[in-house]
């Protein structure tokens, strides 16, 4: 049997998460409110964001950058897709 939980970002019961995907605090928000689909939405996003951007993973500004797009995609409104950006 799976768990579920409701999404807060899809604003419906979804399948949990099986763990946090990043200690402290902010981890165990996401496992309490966000759906594993939720979380591959943000993972598909993070990924073009790191490739449009070009993002340095080992930069501290990048890694502050994604937790503030994840935040907002998870949490928000939704993170804005770079501009010129086409799918």
């Amino acid at each position: 049997m799976t768990n579920t939980i409701h999404c807060q970002k899809l604003n419906k019961v979804a399948e949990a998460l099986e763990f946090a995907p990043m200690p402290g605090a902010l981890g165990q928000r996401i496992l309490a409110s966000i759906s594993k689909q939720a979380w591959q939405m943000w993972l598909a996003h993070q990924t073009m964001l790191i490739n449009e951007y070009r993002l340095n993973l080992l930069d501290a500004q990048a890694k502050s950058f994604l937790k503030s797009e994840m935040e907002k995609f998870v949490f928000g409104d939704g993170s804005q897709t770079p501009p010129g950006f086409k799918h």
